[in-house]
């Protein structure tokens, strides 16, 4: 089967046809830099690591060219900065804020087993490049220069004709519905609700730039125009693919196509559009206010979500079992059966080196990311004893296999905990649950935790 691709455009399922099978090129919205990272952002950062290593397979690791972007210049990295180090000037401040971040986001995803991508721009890198965009625009009659601003223009778009696309097709909405369906920032100096800016002026202490069109004042780029100028940079007015949350489509993935298509008279910016489902904790809606919001960090490090912390492989697995274009629940339920899994995968796959993947595992990888498949074959491999095969559907994934973590114990206490391990699975056996809890609290009081596969057997790891 050869790979095919929901693609959000066409709303359906295509076969993948590269522009260039010797440079595959996939584009995928990044970070803004105000705040660590939560798990609803670890969604598109694990999906679309699974879709660049299936290309990396599908056409060779030297021709995939991966781009996640990193947005450093926004109003929330201002407030935030402004919050944090109020003794500072604020572009020192947003300095210290963005590094932080970034850091933090890059430990991050690395735990989450992730592969770096092929080029990783700032925004603030790629300045000339935004101007470049905005005044090819302005010059074309897309775009329009008012009180120092520069706002693009969905009604000049619509009435070009030609290759260059409606406004709102990736959407699929008219402009009345997208203007019912989200807030329009109202300004006097727009020409129409729906203009949306380019370039705004920056405040006295607010990071600027040389602004376009020869206004006189400093700016900074709205948040869309990046986007459009990095990913023209690194991978062409038209590319394979461009990925994010749900969420994106409208208004930023529209606007992007809208400012990329006119000003390289484009029909598309990226031939596929894909788009990962929201998430929500516990059946509800991810908010502070709620007390559920959780970051990455938390997970890997903290106690916050179900009294314990958690790998990466776990969080890896327990994001990959629902297909990524379905909501998913985060649950602590959900983690532990990842886990249970996991456990199961690595007693079979520690210390085998993978063969090739199975061509029923990249079939149904094929399918769209076909997540029940996949993990079903990868149930079959581990069922039929296949260490090698498992272990390389594994690797596709992205998961390395979990050891069972000893610390200091010496080897007369390894034997003792064997033996108490052994006493408990006799009970259970037996049916003697009050001395099987007996001696799994024993067990808890010196930080071992038991784990038992669907088979019976039972395996022992240190708490984390």
């Amino acid at each position: 089967m050869g790979l095919r691709l929901y693609n959000t455009l066409t709303r359906q399922k295509e076969p993948f046809e590269p522009i260039d099978a010797d440079n595959v090129r996939m584009y995928v919205c990044g970070p803004t830099v105000y705040d660590f990272a939560h798990i609803g952002n670890a969604r598109p950062v694990i999906v679309f690591d699974v879709l660049y290593r299936l290309l990396r397979h599908l056409y060779g690791a030297d021709h995939v060219t991966y781009v996640r972007n990193i947005t450093d210049v926004d109003d929330k990295i201002n407030e935030r900065a402004a919050r944090d180090y109020p003794a500072l000037p604020l572009n020192e401040a947003i300095g210290k804020v963005t590094q932080e971040t970034a850091a933090q986001y890059h430990k991050d995803v690395a735990a989450l087993g992730c592969l770096p991508p092929t080029h990783e721009p700032r925004a603030t890198e790629h300045i000339a490049g935004m101007r470049e965009i905005i005044e090819r625009l302005v010059q074309t009659g897309f775009a329009y220069v008012a009180e120092g601003h520069v706002l693009f223009s969905p009604a000049a778009m619509d009435s070009a004709g030609g290759m260059i696309p409606r406004y709102g097709a990736l959407a699929n909405r008219s402009l009345d519905e997208m203007i019912a369906g989200a807030r329009v920032d109202v300004a006097p100096y727009k020409r129409e609700t729906t203009d949306f800016v380019l370039w705004k002026p920056s405040k006295e202490d607010e990071p600027g730039w040389p602004s376009p069109c020869g206004i006189a004042s400093l700016g900074r780029p709205g948040w869309h125009i990046e986007c459009s100028a990095m990913s023209k940079h690194f991978l062409g007015e038209t590319f394979d693919i461009h990925g994010g949350g749900i969420d994106l489509v409208f208004p930023h993935h529209e606007n992007e196509v809208a400012q990329s298509c006119c000003a390289h008279r484009t029909a598309r910016m990226a031939n596929v559009f894909m788009h990962n489902g929201f998430l929500q904790v516990e059946g509800q809606k991810m908010s502070k206010s709620l007390g559920n919001f959780i970051t990455i960090d938390e997970l890997l490090s903290s106690t916050k979500f179900g009294g314990r912390r958690w790998s990466g492989e776990v969080l890896r697995l327990a994001m990959l079992k629902t297909h990524y274009r379905q909501p998913i629940d985060w649950t602590v339920k959900a983690l532990e059966e990842a886990e249970g899994i996991l456990d199961e995968w690595s007693e079979v796959t520690k210390g085998v080196a993978a063969t090739t993947p199975s061509a029923a595992l990249l079939d149904a990888l094929s399918d769209d990311l076909n997540a029940s498949m996949a993990i079903a074959e990868l149930h079959r491999l581990r069922k039929q004893g296949d260490a090698p095969g498992l272990r390389a559907g594994m690797d596709l994934f992205g998961i390395q296999p979990i050891m069972p973590a000893v610390g200091e114990l010496t080897e007369d206490e390894r034997r003792e905990i064997d033996q108490l391990v052994s006493a408990n699975t006799a009970a259970r056996a037996v049916k003697d649950y009050a001395k099987a809890d007996e001696i799994r609290n024993m067990l808890n009081a010196r930080k071992i935790i038991l784990k038992v596969a669907k088979d019976g057997t039972t395996r022992w790891a240190m708490k984390p």
